[in-house]
């Protein structure tokens, strides 16, 4: 049964996530203090952390900011709706995944099996098969240790922003549909003013930068992205 931590200062909403939680089998802990949910989910018991924004003591941001420092674990935000500055830089963060206040447990429990289910097709995938190495000018990406070089260096990509990049050069010369790659990463299609994808993107282009001088990945614009192959 997978662990999930709560970090929301609202007691009676993580009364109704939790019991939500355990009705769809997962184990569920709440914590209502952003230092201590800090402390909590730096124990590495949780599969998965959600953590509210505004908290006591140390807010959701400066939580996830301090986290993904040493952590990986998913985290999806929980965000005040039409704040989208928050849910921007939450994303910026680290956040893998964002959901807007009111929402329904079911749809909680939606995104949080989407973001399993890239987790554990990346590892059923490298167990079944050799690692794919994917080299193109001086960016080098090995599927089996889910890592990303440039010129030999660390990217520190999120598994997100992993995701996206190992799509993208699979496909290198041709066009990646929006939607597509959305479902392939984030498990789920896009509604029109979710941004969750081209904050990632973002994230990701900063990161890789530009191979000789162009960029590597290209918007096609009402239909998706390119990564772009070198001229010999």
């Amino acid at each position: 049964m997978k662990q999930i931590l709560i970090i929301d200062d609202d007691s009676e909403l993580c009364e109704l996530l939790a019991e939500y939680l355990i009705s769809e089998k997962f184990a569920a802990t709440s914590i209502h203090n952003g230092r201590l949910g800090l402390d909590a989910a730096l124990t590495g018991k949780f599969a998965l952390i959600i953590l509210d924004i505004m908290l006591p003591e140390m807010s959701g941001l400066e939580v996830l900011k301090q986290f993904r420092a040493t952590s990986n674990i998913p985290v999806i935000m929980l965000t005040a709706r039409g704040d989208e500055v928050d849910r921007i830089l939450g994303l910026e963060l680290g956040a893998d995944d964002y959901l807007p206040k009111p929402f329904s447990p079911r749809e909680l429990v939606a995104r949080i099996r989407a973001v399993f289910r890239r987790l554990t097709t990346a590892l059923e995938g490298n167990g079944d098969r050799e690692s794919v190495r994917i080299e193109i000018g001086d960016i080098c990406l090995e599927s089996g240790a889910r890592s990303a070089l440039k010129s030999g260096e660390n990217l520190n990509l999120t598994e997100v922003e992993f995701s996206i990049l190992e799509q993208l050069m699979l496909a290198a010369g041709s066009v990646v549909e929006r939607q597509a790659l959305a479902e392939k990463v984030l498990g789920r299609r896009l509604a029109y003013d979710d941004r969750s994808l081209d904050v990632h993107m973002s994230n990701l282009r900063r990161k890789i930068g530009h191979g000789n001088g162009n960029e590597c990945i290209r918007t096609i614009r009402g239909t998706g992205y390119l990564y772009v192959r070198p001229e010999k």
